[in-house]
């Protein structure tokens, strides 16, 4: 069967069509992706503004004709924190509802670690050993760490590059005592969670997931998209050391130009990088590998999970 997962983001709105079956790998045959940038919409009150809101309304609406087009026999709809910690989100919702049909599933912080993770698992298989998966998304980073396809951890922290640059990052390039109150202010929230994980042990593998990680593992060597998925990409601490300085003294444009940085991203990199070496750093990890699926793809493996035989 084909079907479409539709990913209301912090970032991005994503619908993603696959054809799958039960027991197999989800192959992709389509994908339709918008920018809103959702969390950098929000009002000073934390309401997504009119505006946002008639953008998200048509977005969705196309995503669904594009999923009608290419024969989605069903869509999986679920949105992200953007739309989960807006202080108008019920109405939000009906809004999308009443105008599209389109009835948006908001997953918590806890889901998303978890469905991430059941994506990482799937992907690596179970001779990774024990994993430890970090993902950094524009609203949130979620951890989540385990042995099973179900983690014995998982948390989610408001820690995402769109969230962090619209909030603490105002320049262009950002002012150094900017940047310095972010890394501590970072380092600060994932410190408060790296007891949770550390009584389980030291992990296998670690693993990240999402467009930063991705970006920042390009800047440090590692294999273009073109290359395939199929390609192992790593990113080590060392190297994300060398470059967090650099980017903080760039603006966006000139990030824009490095090897494997969008446009649309360039703005919070700088963002993402500072969570990906606080993560790294108080973790412990040296290196770690980029993973190719995601939540969309942990989306897709629980739904068909759930298909009868």
């Amino acid at each position: 069967m084909r079907l479409g997962v539709l990913d209301v983001g912090s970032n991005t709105v994503h619908l993603l069509a696959v054809d799958a079956h039960r027991g197999a790998r989800p192959l992709p045959a389509h994908s339709y992706k918008t920018e809103l940038r959702l969390a950098e919409l929000l009002d000073p009150e934390g309401a997504i503004g009119p505006d946002g809101v008639d953008r998200l309304v048509a977005t969705v609406a196309d995503a669904l004709q594009a999923a009608e087009d290419k024969g989605c026999e069903d869509v999986l709809p679920f949105a992200t924190s953007a739309v989960r910690e807006a202080v108008n989100a019920e109405q939000v919702l009906a809004r999308v509802k009443s105008e599209t049909g389109v009835d948006l599933e908001v997953l918590t912080g806890e889901q998303e670690a978890r469905l991430t993770f059941l994506a990482a698992r799937r992907w690596f298989g179970w001779s990774a050993g024990k994993l430890l998966v970090l993902d950094i998304g524009g609203g949130s980073l979620e951890i989540a760490y385990g042995i099973d396809e179900e983690p014995d951890a998982a948390v989610s922290l408001p820690l995402g590059a769109g969230r962090l640059t619209a909030g603490w990052l105002p320049g262009d390039p950002p002012d150094p005592i900017d940047v310095k109150a972010l890394r501590r202010h970072v380092r600060a929230r994932i410190a408060r969670t790296v007891g949770e994980f550390a009584r389980f042990g030291s992990p296998d593998h670690v693993v990240a997931t999402s467009k930063t990680f991705k970006q920042l593992a390009r800047l440090a060597g590692a294999a273009r998209s073109g290359e395939g998925l199929y390609v192992q990409r790593d990113l080590s601490r060392s190297a994300l050391e060398e470059w967090v300085p650099k980017l903080a003294t760039m603006n966006a444009v000139q990030r824009a130009e490095l090897p494997g940085v969008s446009e649309g991203r360039s703005a919070q990199l700088l963002a993402g990088a500072l969570v990906a070496e606080g993560a790294m750093d108080l973790f412990g990890v040296e290196t770690l590998e980029v993973c190719p699926w995601a939540l969309r793809e942990g989306v897709i493996l629980r739904r068909l999970d759930q298909l009868a035989p």
